[in-house]
């Protein structure tokens, strides 16, 4: 993801961690099984593991002038130990001494300090500002590989190296002379004895560093800089160094020259590096958020993990089957393989987004809505583009849906507008323009027998169509953005939901209400989806919350706890085996369909 040196390898060559939102995942590398840290209020800004393998210390951004908690974990009961909270705004960086004995940590930009915290009794030894106040900001923070009491902080045009008086409770800082060169610091590895350390900056170049006097030995490459800054380093037990850049190049240097011996391309800028075991095989994370695995001798790269990083809008899973499923966001719409939980297909359409996808019933198209006021439909299988209807809502389309025999397509615009497409085997044309909303249409949803439909829309309506002879039949008025609708499954009633955080039931035939139930304590609803008997729905929407609700007796059965970000939709697959949520900060989250009986 986006956080520097986020993924990391455990010691016991099994597990990897990374952040996701306010939680932290550990991943099994052969099962693929997941266990989450929750704990966080807020996202997670760092992450670190003790050389033994013993504890996992985590870090997370605040708002202005409060509080950012360190966490303590239990690797092992994967347990929160304690909470160690000094630092205020953002902890920049995190690092374990080598025998786990200190935990050093580094306040954000607004904190300016730097804090060491004794593991055993989890508490503060003592702290200091991070750096002179000539100098700019410090972002890393290594500590030695041999002694406890030695750490080194680097930023923007200062690495200090700091020893520990513990007698005294006092840290003491040296700068290090790097002559000339004014570098902004973005990343730093020390070497196994200690004897000196690199330092990977945003120019391109790395520079090497002696331990015992604080001079700058050499640095390079002095010619070829890598492109778009250094962003992650990896030192070798054989003194080769590889190099992650902003480019994307995962380059293995050798020398004292930095000359590049093997070099591979991936998506996104390299963020972190990280080795399993000896460093036969390491790890790269990009802010793609691509989980790449590389096999050192034949410096090949394998794709293992890859998710959105753009906040999703939109899930739908074809008709009858639970093993697929579709997601959009912004640049493209992928779609996943529930049991394997592994991307199959991704459909690229660059710098635009995709506010909502549908599987046509027969299976052969996937529908979807653009910002650029396009409709575009792929192949599910190869992702080939059939068709395109060009300049079908003028401020993009907002909410799409299709008819049963798949000859038609039901569209709602940024502008309030309601469109229905005819489809034919080559041929797609207007049908019809429904002008009643005046603003987004959120969501539509199409009866069973294509003669009626039901539309939401922020504007604080939803409307009834009787979509055969193109007219109003019903109108429902509510003090709030509407962004979720659904029929009960008997079609006579439907619910709806959006910011007043109510759902309410509905009469189709008249459009009185029946009921109103709270639907959350805070934030909007914004998305639902009903079973297919509809004896239970679920809901969830910005208080992060995925809820099970017992349809006739409109009360809560189940709460899902676990995602970081406003939750933008979700699903009951069909058969009910799971609920797939998707939220803001890129997440797609599979729940297990609770067990009612």
């Amino acid at each position: 993801g986006h956080i520097p040196c986020g993924l990391i390898c455990h010691p016991d060559k099994e597990h990897v961690l990374y952040p996701l939102g306010c939680t932290v995942v550990i991943q099994d590398l052969d099962s693929k099984k997941q266990t989450f840290l929750h704990g966080h209020s807020n996202n997670v800004s760092c992450v670190v593991v003790s050389r033994n393998g013993v504890y996992v210390a985590s870090g997370q951004v605040t708002f202005m002038g409060f509080k950012a908690d360190i966490i303590l974990w239990d690797f092992q009961r994967k347990e929160l130990l304690a909470r160690l909270s000094l630092h205020k705004g953002k902890i920049e960086g995190l690092a374990f001494s080598p025998n786990s004995l200190y935990l050093v940590s580094l306040g954000g930009q607004d904190d300016g300090s730097v804090v060491v915290w004794h593991v055993g009794k989890r508490e503060a030894v003592c702290g200091s500002p991070a750096s002179a106040r000539s100098a700019g900001s410090a972002t890393v923070v290594v500590c030695s590989s041999c002694r406890d009491e030695m750490f080194v902080t680097a930023g923007n045009g200062t690495i200090r190296v700091w020893e520990l008086d513990l007698a005294n409770r006092k840290i003491r800082p040296t700068e290090c002379q790097t002559g000339q060169l004014r570098r902004v610091i973005t990343g730093v590895k020390m070497a196994d004895d200690d004897n000196y350390f690199y330092v990977g900056t945003s120019s391109g170049d790395v520079l090497k560093v002696n331990t015992n006097n604080k001079l700058m030995t050499d640095y390079g490459p002095q010619k070829e800089k890598f492109s778009s800054g250094v962003t992650a380093l990896l030192l070798l037990k054989t003194g080769d160094l590889i190099v992650g850049t902003g480019g994307g190049i995962v380059a293995l240097c050798k020398g004292s020259n930095y000359k590049v011996m093997k070099k591979i391309q991936v998506q996104g800028a390299v963020t972190s590096l990280t080795c399993r075991g000896q460093g036969h095989q390491f790890f790269v994370g990009t802010n793609e958020c691509q989980i790449y695995r590389i096999n050192y001798a034949a410096f090949k790269e394998e794709l293992i993990a890859a998710c959105h990083n753009e906040a999703v809008q939109d899930i739908v899973f074809p008709l009858g089957t639970s093993d697929l499923f579709a997601t959009c966001s912004k640049n493209d719409i992928r779609v996943w393989h529930t049991p394997e939980n592994r991307e199959l297909l991704r459909i690229i359409i660059p710098n635009m987004t995709c506010h909502a996808i549908e599987f046509m019933r027969d299976g052969k198209s996937i529908i979807s809505a653009w910002n650029d006021g396009k409709i575009r439909a792929f192949t599910p299988e190869t992702g080939r583009l059939m068709y395109v209807i060009n300049h079908a809502h003028s401020l993009g389309v907002t909410a799409i849906a299709a008819t049963s025999d798949c000859k038609r397509i039901i569209s709602g615009g940024g502008e309030g507008q309601m469109r229905v497409w005819e489809i034919g085997e080559r041929t797609h044309k207007l049908g019809e323009v429904l002008k009643e909303h005046v603003s987004a249409v959120s969501c539509i949803k199409i009866k069973k027998d294509d003669r009626e439909c039901v539309t939401a829309s922020l504007d604080g309506t939803c409307i009834i169509w009787d979509i055969v002879r193109f007219i109003r039949k019903q109108m429902i008025l509510a003090n709030t953005l509407f962004k979720c609708v659904c029929y009960h499954p008997e079609e006579y009633q439907i619910i709806t939901s959006g910011t007043d955080r109510r759902i309410g039931y509905w009469e189709v035939f008249d459009g009185s209400a029946i009921r109103e139930v709270e639907g959350s304590v805070s934030g909007s609803v914004n998305g639902m989806d009903i079973t297919s008997d509809g004896a239970y729905f679920v809901t969830g929407g910005d208080d992060h919350l995925v809820k099970l609700w017992d349809y006739n007796e409109g009360a809560v059965t189940h709460v899902g706890v676990g995602h970081s970000g406003n939750i933008t939709r979700l699903k009951i697959c069909p058969g009910n085996k799971y609920i797939v949520s998707v939220s803001a900060d890129g997440a797609i989250l599979l729940w297990k369909y609770p067990d009612l009986h």
